[in-house]
């Protein structure tokens, strides 16, 4: 029997909505804007290690810590070997305070171009809205300096800047503090963690955002020995909710992290398997 003109477009039409569930599960995490923070696999044995477990999760990305006490030639040469690059680096404050210069040409050197702030010790955290505002004021003076030389400086939250002084939190105080060349690295659980919906504070922060850690936090009482976190899509925050959000709200790349994970590997393995599942269509690298 030949079929007519319209009833072989209605067949075709079948064929494609038949094969768009299998198209989806095609993507990949190294289609993705997905990488690990390093801090996750710390306890991997060596870098090389930890670079593999990277890439046998199919991930192509990373987020390193410092200069993992290592040399810049070095890394490259590892993260060449895997097929990784570097997202952005995690570099405490005080390296930046004594030897920008260095840090600058370590991380160029390996082809990254993004520190982030990613810890303010005790002694460092200031105490007032006016220490917040100062503090903001020097790290927009930064990532001016650093916006010359081709580099972009974000800051990583915890729970402590959710402390409220008047209507502003010390986050905002330092955000407001910087302007905008200083970005903003939001880390998700602890958003959550602070009392804070994540969603409320990535609208609040749209345009500002040069990533997310992507991390979980476990039901109530649960993974104690994990402190409490949980894989990426395996707690109790609403990822349903924060995903589009944050796609909507110019996040470029999702970080996976996991504080204190039991098993690093399944903890990257989950996190990348559920975020290619459930990051919105529209989410390239």
């Amino acid at each position: 029997m030949t079929l007519t003109l319209p009833r072989r477009l209605a067949a075709t039409a079948l064929l494609l909505c038949a094969a768009l569930p299998a198209l989806a599960k095609e993507r990949t995490a190294a289609q993705l804007p997905i990488a690990v923070q390093m801090y996750t696999l710390r306890n991997i044995p060596t870098l090389e290690d930890r670079l593999k477990l990277v890439h046998d999760a199919g991930i192509t990305a990373v987020e390193t810590v410092g200069m993992q006490d290592t040399t810049a030639p070095q890394l490259k040469a590892l993260l060449d070997k895997y097929g990784i690059v570097v997202t952005s680096s995690h570099v405490q404050l005080d390296d930046l305070r004594k030897d920008l210069t260095s840090v600058v040409a370590f991380n160029k050197a390996v082809g990254n171009h993004v520190l982030v702030v990613p810890y303010l010790g005790d002694a460092q955290r200031p105490k007032d809205a006016a220490g917040w505002t100062a503090l903001g004021k020097e790290l927009g003076q930064l990532a001016n300096t650093l916006k010359a030389q081709g580099m972009t400086l974000a800051y990583h939250n915890h729970d402590f800047e959710f402390a409220r002084f008047g209507d502003k939190t010390g986050l905002d105080l330092l955000l407001d503090g910087a302007g905008p060349a200083l970005k903003s690295e939001l880390d998700l659980a602890w958003v959550a963690r602070s009392g804070n919906d994540p969603v409320v504070y990535l609208d609040k922060l749209k345009g500002r955002l040069f990533a997310v850690h992507a991390k979980d936090n476990a039901p109530k009482g649960q993974a104690a020995d994990e402190g409490g976190f949980a894989a990426v899509g395996h707690g109790v925050l609403d990822w349903k909710a924060i995903l589009p959000a944050a796609d909507r709200d110019g996040v470029k790349w999702y970080i996976i992290e996991h504080d204190q994970p039991r098993d690093p590997a399944a903890a990257v393995k989950a996190g990348a398997a559920y975020l290619v599942e459930h990051l919105p269509a529209d989410v390239k690298r």
